[in-house]
């Protein structure tokens, strides 16, 4: 029974993931892009998540984290830009 759960999950993440790879391609607009591409890194991990949990080890701990930083970094980059058209702000004075 664990094991077709672990199965079923996987199943839902991965029809989860190329739904939004179709979003991602799509649009309509950019800021659609930008979530679907912050839902494909959660997706991610989570198909990380279920594989470690199916295999029973925590070696894919470190990566799980490193994979919500990089998704995280990335989310926050193209919010900042298509807020300000810009990512890092040469200017300070103001």
């Amino acid at each position: 029974m664990f094991q077709f759960i672990i199965g079923l999950s996987l199943f839902i993440v991965a029809i989860s993931s190329l739904l939004f790879v179709f979003r991602l391609v799509k649009g309509p607009t950019t800021p659609d892009r930008v979530i679907a591409l912050d839902a494909i890194g959660i997706n991610l991990i989570a198909i990380t998540a279920i594989l470690s949990i199916a295999i029973d080890s925590s070696a894919f701990v470190e990566i799980i984290l490193l994979i919500g930083i990089v998704a995280f970094i990335g989310t926050v980059a193209f919010s900042k830009w298509l807020e300000k058209g810009e990512i890092i702000e040469n200017d300070r004075n103001q």
